[in-house]
């Protein structure tokens, strides 16, 4: 399973965030989860957990419907978040090395991760690293809707993961979507740095360098690479 992008990395770093908000240059994560996922003796093996709540800066808070949306409240951030210095550095040890980057929803979560390493780490630290948009490959596979629960019922994996809007959840129900979107069609190397973006509202914020961006249908007719 998922030979070929073994072939090409050492290890696959999935993540997943939660925010104050949808604005990357303006609103803050308040909780960062990642799964490290490396190919021993044939077995896809999880090596690394993670899951934190962040600190937020001076001023910041979790407006009201995100508190009711993830159940995270400013107390927690307060008691329990980490630095965000810290979080920069966590992130730079797990991606160090051959790690190809992947979330559900990409575009939306390094944008967040490049701002936050902008403001309080290195932001060169993703300076050559491949990124794979699983929701990008998903829209190629089914039909509308695409949120990360659709692709849960679709791929019948509703028993064996929750879709919580909690970071932790949600990133360990994408490493389930993952394997299960290999064992459909055995060519997610050819979404690495390849995004989909829908044709009438364009790239949200600003595009990624080193990704190439195609608009892509909601009932596609062909897969985007070969567009």
């Amino acid at each position: 399973m998922l030979d070929s992008l073994f072939e090409k990395y050492d290890r696959l770093m999935l993540f997943d965030t939660e925010t104050t908000g949808l604005l990357y240059s303006r609103d803050e994560i308040i909780e960062f989860a990642a799964v490290v996922v490396e190919k021993q003796n044939g077995e896809i093996v999880v090596v690394q957990e993670y899951d934190q709540l962040i600190a937020l800066s001076p001023g910041g808070f979790v407006p009201p419907q995100i508190e009711q949306l993830t159940g995270i409240s400013n107390e927690d951030l307060r008691s329990r978040g980490i630095p965000k210095t810290r979080l920069c550095c966590d992130i730079a040890r797990m991606i160090a090395g051959n790690t190809l980057l992947l979330a559900y929803n990409a575009h939306f979560d390094l944008s967040f991760l490049f701002y936050l390493l902008l403001r309080d780490g290195d932001p060169t630290i993703l300076k050559g690293k491949d990124k794979l948009d699983l929701l990008t490959v998903y829209k190629d596979r089914h039909s509308y809707p695409h949120k990360l629960c659709n692709a849960i019922e679709v791929y019948g994996l509703a028993d064996q993961v929750v879709n919580s809007h909690r970071a932790v959840d949600d990133v360990l129900a994408t490493v389930e979507v993952m394997k299960a979107m290999e064992a459909e069609k055995a060519d997610l190397e050819r979404y690495v740095n390849l995004f989909g973006y829908n044709p009438k509202y364009g790239v949200e914020g600003k595009p990624i360098g080193s990704v190439t961006y195609k608009p892509q249908r909601y009932d596609p007719i062909a897969p985007l690479y070969q567009l």
